[in-house]
C-alpha cells in the first residue's frame, strides 16, 4: 500500500511540472489578475473583457504572447472605433449590424490582425448593441479593460517567462526515432524465409504513415523553436532550434528512404511468391543489418535531444558505434548479394536498390555530415540576421576593428 502511495505521489509531482499543466495555471492566474485590475480601475461592474484578454494574450511562448498581444489590442480599437461610427450615424438596425461585420471584417484584414479578424467584428458588435447614450462610455471601457488585459498578460509573461518546450519536442523526436527503430527491427525479422506479399505491403503502408509522424513531430518543434525566442531563461537557443530542427529534417529524409526500402522488399515480395525472399546467409545478415540501422536511428535522435551537460558525448559515441557496425555489416550483406546475383541474376535491380537505399540512412546519420550541417545553418541564420539589422552589422564590424587596433597597439608597446 506505501508503494501505490508513493508511487500516485511521483505521478501527480510529474504532471504538475509538464509545460500544459504549467501554462494552464500562468494563464489562470494572468486572467484573475487582470480582472482584479479592471474591477479595481473601472466602474463597469464585470470587466470580463479584461480576463479575455490576458488570457488570449498569454500564449504558451514569450514570442507569441507579444505578437499575439500587439494584434489583439489593435483588434478591438479598430473594432470600437467602427462601432462608433456607425452607431452615431445610424444607430443598430438589421441592415446597419450587417453592414457593421462586414466592414469590421473587411477593415481587419487590411490593419493586418491576422487571426484576430474575427475579434474586430466581435468588438463592433458587443460595442454596437448598447444604446446611443452609453455608446462611448462602454467603448471607451472596452478599449481600457482590453489595454488592461493585454497589459497584465504582456507583464506576466515577462516576469515569469513562459516554460520551454525543448523536452516536449524531444520527446516526440525520439518517439519518431522509437518508431522507425521498431519498424526496422520488425523488416528485419520479417526478410527471413518466405514473406507474403500482404504483410509486405503493410509494412509499407506503415512506413507511409510516418508522414503524419513527421507533421506532428513538426509542430511539436515549432512551438518549441518559438519557446526559445526572447526568452530570458534560454543563452542559446539559436544552437537549440538549428540542433533539433536540422535533427528532424534528417530523420524526415530516413522517413522517406524507409519508405522506398519498404517499397523494394514488397516488390522482391511480388517476385518470389513460391520461395523465400533471400538465402538463408543472406536473410541473417540482412536482419542484423537492418537492427544496426534501427539502433542507430534511436541513437541519433538520443544525440540531438540530449543537452552538452547532460551526457551528448556518450550519446554520440553510441552512434559512433552503432554507424560502424551497420558499415561493417553493409558491406558483409553487399558481397553476400553479389555472390547471390551472379549465381541468380533475378531481379538484381532491387538488390541495387537495396543496398542504395541502406546506404543512404547510413549517410544521412553520419556524425561529420550532422557538423557540417549544422555549421551551414548556423551560418544561414547569422546571414540573415545581418540581412535584416545592417546596421547593427556596421557596429560590430566597427567594434571588431577598434578592438583589433586596440591590440595592435598593445604588441608594439611590448
Amino acid at each position: 500500500m506505501p508503494d501505490v502511495s508513493s508511487s500516485s505521489v511521483v505521478k501527480l509531482v510529474r504532471r504538475t511540472t509538464e509545460p500544459a499543466f504549467v501554462q494552464a495555471v500562468r494563464s489562470t492566474a494572468a486572467a484573475v489578475i487582470a480582472y482584479s485590475v479592471a474591477a479595481w480601475l473601472l466602474p463597469h461592474p464585470a470587466p470580463l473583457t479584461a480576463p479575455l484578454t490576458a488570457l488570449l494574450v498569454v500564449q504558451v511562448t514569450l514570442y507569441a504572447t507579444l505578437t499575439t498581444g500587439i494584434r489583439r489590442v489593435n483588434s478591438v480599437v479598430v473594432g470600437v472605433l467602427i462601432a462608433i461610427g456607425f452607431s452615431t450615424l445610424v444607430g443598430l438596425t438589421w441592415w446597419s449590424l450587417g453592414l457593421t461585420i462586414f466592414t469590421a471584417l473587411m477593415i481587419g484584414r487590411l490593419v493586418r490582425v491576422n487571426e484576430f479578424v474575427v475579434e474586430v467584428a466581435i468588438s463592433a458588435m458587443l460595442v454596437l448593441g448598447v444604446s446611443q447614450v452609453q455608446v462611448a462610455y462602454t467603448a471607451w471601457d472596452r478599449v481600457l479593460e482590453t489595454l488592461i488585459g493585454a497589459g497584465v498578460g504582456l507583464l506576466f509573461n515577462l516576469l515569469f517567462a513562459p516554460p520551454v518546450w525543448v523536452q516536449t519536442a524531444g520527446a516526440s523526436i525520439e518517439e519518431l526515432a522509437g518508431r522507425m527503430g521498431t519498424m526496422l527491427h520488425a523488416m528485419g525479422q520479417e526478410v527471413v524465409g518466405n514473406a507474403p506479399v500482404p504483410r509486405a505491403a503493410a509494412r509499407l503502408h506503415e512506413a507511409r504513415r510516418l508522414d503524419h509522424d513527421i507533421v506532428e513531430v513538426d509542430a511539436s518543434l515549432r512551438q518549441a523553436e518559438e519557446s526559445l525566442m526572447l526568452n530570458p531563461r534560454v543563452r542559446q537557443g539559436l544552437l537549440h532550434r538549428v540542433v533539433l530542427r536540422t535533427g528532424l529534417d534528417t530523420l524526415e529524409i530516413c522517413a522517406v528512404v524507409l519508405r522506398v526500402l519498404t517499397r523494394t522488399l514488397t516488390d522482391l515480395a511480388k517476385a518470389r511468391t513460391e520461395e523465400s525472399l533471400f538465402p538463408d546467409e543472406v536473410a541473417e545478415g540482412l536482419t542484423e543489418l537492418f537492427d544496426r540501422m534501427g539502433e542507430a536511428i534511436e541513437a541519433f535522435a538520443e544525440m540531438i535531444t540530449t543537452p552538452l551537460s547532460a551526457g551528448a558525448d556518450d550519446a554520440e559515441e553510441h552512434l559512433a558505434q552503432a554507424l560502424a557496425r551497420g558499415r561493417e555489416t553493409r558491406d558483409r550483406v553487399a558481397f553476400l548479394l553479389l555472390d547471390t546475383v551472379q549465381e541468380h541474376p533475378r531481379q538484381w535491380q532491387l538488390h541495387g536498390a537495396l543496398l542504395a537505399e541502406v546506404d543512404r540512412v547510413l549517410d544521412e546519420l553520419d556524425i561529420d555530415k550532422r557538423s557540417e550541417r549544422v555549421l551551414e545553418e548556423l551560418d544561414r541564420h547569422s546571414a540573415q540576421m545581418h540581412q535584416r539589422h545592417p546596421r547593427l552589422r556596421a557596429v560590430q564590424r566597427r567594434l571588431s576593428g577598434a578592438a583589433a587596433v586596440r591590440r595592435t597597439h598593445a604588441g608594439e608597446a611590448d
